[in-house]
């Protein structure tokens, strides 16, 4: 079997927080125990709301900054022994995609100044050359140097820029790329264009990709597997094709269920908004306690909105491990998983009845 690109196992990310008058207020459990694998040529996403964690465990990935335990191993070499040059060296396989495509680059600079300066930190310090490696770059993500190579962020358009930002990223000749929201800021229809690009480059370079994203429709067409994270743990992971036709984590098949589509007419238009209460990024009063990242739910982080939640979920902390009935490699942290095949309309109509 080949060998992960990317092995990351028990990933912790916490960060302190400060109350009123610069007194302590707690520690944020960003990431709590979290481990992925990555393999050669394939696309991994990421999935879940906004405040799940998904983003700083990315971020915890590259250690920008450093997780505060686990591992990261990267082509054989573990990252968190690695400090300086070393590490700098290691990560240079490893390059990002941000959200936002203009925050993203240098507003003072030229575009072909944007793609070279990678290539200035790896030693290339011919300038035709380096002129010649940029507009090879350029017209890899559909630009052209003649035209888009003077220019700076604020006289392109998003997708432009977001061009820009993958070009700069393939600077470094990389394996792996993480996509941080990568597409999320775009219009549909600049969307489907980079993701038509990143999946043409995986494959004309070999690419792997780590793919950041709240919308599991957007991240469908593009991802071999698939894991679902919330409030800093991941719920589900799996083949794409498998987790999308049958999901076993309550959360997943809410997320699934949410995206628009024709059918919802006929299911009451149920929207995420419909499930109880909300991801605790703020306070969240759930029986009597204070939910929040800083005091994530016990047991199942997920059980205060779950309508399947019962007592085992409060007291104990579900692990990755496959359910009955679901195929090899899909994995489900949940003591009471959704059955396979079970109907949308049901799931409807008991998450309905669990929310009155």
């Amino acid at each position: 079997m080949t060998e992960p690109l990317l092995q990351a196992r028990e990933l912790v990310q916490e960060f302190t927080v400060r109350g009123q008058g610069g007194v302590r207020g707690g520690v944020v459990q960003a990431v709590s125990g979290v481990s992925l694998d990555i393999f050669p040529g394939e696309t991994l996403s990421v999935v879940g709301e906004t405040g799940s964690g998904k983003s700083t465990l990315a971020r915890s990935i590259m250690h920008a900054p450093p997780p505060k335990s686990g591992d990261v191993v990267f082509q054989g070499t573990s990252l968190t022994s690695l400090h300086g040059t070393a590490l700098r060296d290691a990560r240079r396989s490893m390059q990002m995609i941000f959200q936002d495509p203009y925050t993203s680059l240098d507003p003072l600079w030229s575009v072909a100044r944007i793609v070279g300066e990678p290539l200035v930190a790896a030693g290339m310090r011919d300038r035709a050359k380096r002129r010649q490696r940029v507009s090879d770059l350029l017209e890899q993500v559909g630009l052209d140097m003649a035209v888009h190579g003077h220019r700076r962020a604020r006289e392109l358009s998003g997708g432009q820029c977001q061009r820009v930002a993958i070009a700069r990223a393939l600077a470094a000749s990389p394996a792996l790329i993480i996509a941080d929201e990568a597409v999320s800021s775009l219009d549909v229809l600049v969307q489907a264009q980079v993701l038509n690009l990143l999946e043409g480059l995986r494959t004309s370079l070999g690419l792997s990709y780590l793919f950041i994203a709240h919308d599991l429709a957007l991240v469908k067409q593009v991802s071999d597997r698939v894991a679902v994270m919330y409030l800093g743990r991941l719920c589900e992971t799996g083949p794409a094709d498998e987790v999308y036709a049958h999901p076993r984590h309550p959360y997943t098949v809410e997320l699934l269920d949410a995206v628009p589509r024709v059918e919802q007419a006929e299911l009451g238009k149920r929207q995420m908004n419909d499930l109880p209460g909300d991801l605790p990024t703020g306070l969240l009063t759930t029986g009597g306690q204070t939910a929040s990242p800083v005091n994530p739910p016990s047991g199942c982080r997920f059980r205060t909105r779950c309508p399947r939640a019962q007592a085992k979920c409060a007291a104990e902390t579900p692990v990755l491990g496959a359910a009955p009935g679901s195929g090899q490699g899909h994995l489900v942290a949940c003591h009471f998983p959704v059955p396979t095949g079970e109907p949308a309309a049901t799931r409807a109509g008991a998450a309905a009845d669990a929310s009155q």
